[in-house]
C-alpha cells in the first residue's frame, strides 16, 4: 500500500484517480484542487508519492513540486498531465519530478507508476523518455575524464537501462541476472558516484547522455 496524494483541478478526473488507487489497495491520504491547497495539505498529509497536474489554476506542477520537495526531499512526485510536450516534461524532472505520465495513461499503467515511483524508478508514457533523454544528451555532455569511468561494464550496462527507466526486474531479465544481483550492481555504482538513490543516480545518468537501451543496437 501506498500512501498517495492526488492533485488535479477536475473534479470528474481528480476523483477518478482517487477511486483506481483506493481499489488497488493504496491509501490516497489528501486531494486538492489546487497548488495552494496542495502545498498547505502536503505536510500533515505526508504522502509518499503525489499524482499531480501540471496545469492548475493557480501554480505550475513545476512549481509545486518544488515546493513540496523543499518541505520534504524524500516525496517522490508522479506528474500526471494533458502535455506530452518535451519542454513540460524537461521542467518537471528539472524540478525533481520521479515519474511523468500523460493522461491517456490507462489504470494499470498509473496504478504500476505510482508503486514503482514509490520505489524510487523514474517512470515516463512510453515515448517520452527518448525525447527527454535525446536532449539531455544534447545538452549536456560528461567530461572527458567522467566519473561513469570508475564504473564495470556491467555497472554502465545497467546503469543505461535504469537511465531508460527499466525496473529492476525488467534489467533482471535483460541480462539473464537474479534481481539480487540487478540491485547489488546498482548499489556498487551508488557508492562509486557517491549518490544515495536511485533518483540521483537516474538524473545523473540522464545528464551524462547514458540512455542507449542495448536493445535498440541489437
Amino acid at each position: 500500500m501506498v500512501r498517495v496524494m492526488v492533485v488535479d483541478d477536475h473534479p470528474m478526473w481528480r476523483d477518478a484517480v482517487e477511486r483506481d488507487l483506493q481499489a488497488a489497495g493504496h491509501d490516497v491520504v489528501a486531494v486538492a484542487a489546487n497548488g495552494r491547497e496542495a502545498v498547505a495539505r502536503f505536510p500533515a498529509a505526508a504522502p509518499q508519492v503525489v499524482v499531480l497536474d501540471l496545469q492548475l489554476p493557480d501554480n505550475t506542477g513545476v512549481q509545486v513540486t518544488t515546493m513540496m520537495l523543499e518541505h520534504d526531499p524524500t516525496a517522490k512526485v508522479l506528474i500526471l498531465s494533458a502535455s506530452g510536450e518535451q519542454g513540460d516534461v524537461l521542467e518537471a524532472i528539472k524540478a525533481g519530478a520521479t515519474g511523468y505520465l500523460v493522461k491517456s495513461a490507462s489504470s494499470a499503467e498509473l496504478i504500476d507508476a505510482v508503486v514503482r515511483v514509490a520505489e524510487g524508478e523514474a517512470v515516463f508514457t512510453p515515448g517520452l523518455a527518448g525525447l527527454v533523454l535525446g536532449e539531455f544528451r544534447r545538452i549536456a555532455d560528461g567530461p572527458p575524464d567522467s566519473p561513469v569511468d570508475q564504473l564495470t561494464e556491467r555497472e554502465t550496462e545497467i546503469l543505461k537501462m535504469v537511465a531508460t527507466g527499466m525496473s529492476y526486474k525488467q534489467i533482471a531479465a535483460r541480462l539473464v541476472l537474479s534481481h539480487r544481483t540487478v540491485q547489488n550492481h546498482v548499489q556498487n555504482t551508488l557508492r562509486k558516484l557517491q549518490m544515495n538513490n536511485r533518483v540521483q543516480l537516474t538524473r545523473w545518468a540522464i545528464e551524462h547522455g547514458l540512455d542507449d537501451d542495448p536493445a535498440d543496437r541489437a
